[in-house]
């Protein structure tokens, strides 16, 4: 099997919340030695919801898999003299710092790049201006509330998926990947300042959203359940279920109105509306009739009996479903997709897990492994990488600057 593509490289993470944490992780999936470092207790994130039955966090567990565990008082000097020397120790994979935390006195950037020349630090933070926020924070100042499902002025509506934030996490693992790419060839380190606002503002823009604004003065509206500017739309089925259906191009049109029986119909009304319902602008100014159409073919029929109408002819569909549904009934969260494996995770038990979705032919390895329990690797970390005694460290742990999972 390759040797996975980030190693040897070692990153320390002082992080909380998702986007940081989700960094670390996708960089511990391609082969990075993540060390995540904790207060001790933990930080604010390891009782986040959902929780287990025993009160371990599902969500602190599910970011930091494939990750090592140090709990120490970061409070301390002390303490923070232990990270500082992890975190600039003189090997070639080490000198990688991923953090959202505020960094002060001996983790302090200039103190730590003054030990080690070369460091590579990311720094995530709010936005660039230095003002706190999180995904719900950024999500409301870029107008997504109010474009979204039936939103009204007065009625914006979130999207609970932390969107900005998982986009952040890839944009800063990309950057430390690349950072890291560049100090192997030359020997520099660098600088990273990562803010979760900008992310994204240069989303929205990147997809024209900010331009429409700008330049013809128009917002975006909500518009339900439709696809903005395109076919698509949730439709109901003969019993009780949901389907999400989307015409972003002209096969997935045709293969629509094939699979429906709707052929002449459609033919019809284009006739008597003098429109081509091939141009995708033709479809979006009739979607309510056309939605309609179609939602009288569905509502005649169960789910199971159009799942292979569908498919058949290569409608562009999917199924609403539940979480619950998500992992009892879909055949793609399963074990025989080589994303999902299904492991022992300390604490909380079997479940399943996912791995890398972008799949390599020069490995087979999809970062597949559970998460550490919180300070799990204290001893293991602090003996081998900066060559701490037991007696020294069993000094450290009994003073209350470390603690070891039992």
């Amino acid at each position: 099997m390759a040797e996975p593509l980030l190693s040897p490289l070692r990153v320390i993470e002082l992080s909380a919340f998702i986007a940081a944490p989700y960094a670390g992780l996708l960089l511990a999936q391609h082969g990075a030695d993540v060390i995540r470092v904790d207060p001790i207790g933990g930080g604010p994130d390891i009782q986040r919801w959902p929780l287990a039955a025993d009160g371990t966090s599902l969500y602190w567990a599910g970011l930091n898999k494939r990750k090592r565990s140090v709990a120490v008082d970061t409070r301390s000097p002390r303490g923070r003299e232990l990270v500082a020397a992890l975190i600039t120790r003189e090997d070639a994979a080490g000198g990688v710092v991923l953090t959202n935390l505020a960094a002060r006195g001996e983790l302090a950037h200039e103190r730590l790049v003054a030990s080690r020349p070369d460091l590579i630090a990311l720094y995530l933070k709010g936005q660039y201006d230095n003002q706190t926020a999180v995904d719900y924070t950024v999500n409301s100042a870029v107008g997504v509330p109010f474009a979204t499902g039936e939103a009204t002025p007065d009625r914006p509506i979130n999207n609970m998926l932390p969107a900005w934030d998982a986009l952040a996490g890839a944009q800063a693992a990309l950057a430390l990947g690349l950072a890291h790419a560049r100090r192997q060839r030359s020997g520099l380190g660098d600088r990273i300042d990562l803010a979760l606002g900008d992310v994204a503002y240069a989303f929205v823009s990147h997809i024209g959203i900010t331009a429409e604004a700008e330049l013809y003065g128009r917002e975006r509206p909500a518009c339900g359940n439709h696809v903005y500017g395109s076919l698509g739309r949730d439709l109901a089925t003969a019993d009780g279920r949901r389907l999400m259906f989307a015409c972003v191009t002209t096969n997935q049109w045709r293969a629509m109105v094939a699979a429906t029986g709707t052929a002449e119909a459609i033919t019809a009304l284009e006739r008597a509306l003098g429109l081509d319902f091939n141009a995708e602008s033709a479809r979006w100014e009739s979607r309510e009739l056309l939605v309609a159409m179609f939602e009288q073919w569905t509502r005649r029929r169960p789910l199971d009996e159009i799942r292979p109408i569908f498919d058949q002819h290569g409608v562009c569909w999917g199924p609403y479903q539940s979480f619950r549904q998500l992992v009892d009934e879909d055949p793609r969260f399963t074990d025989a997709n080589p994303l999902i494996a299904t492991i022992e995770q300390p604490g909380i038990g079997r479940i399943r897990v996912a791995g890398l979705p972008a799949t390599f032919a020069s490995r087979t390895d999809r970062g597949i492994g559970p998460g550490p329990r919180l300070g799990q690797h204290t001893e293991e970390v602090l003996t081998s990488l900066l060559g701490l005694s037991t007696a020294q460290f069993g000094r450290l742990a009994d003073d209350g600057i470390v603690r070891q999972h039992p």
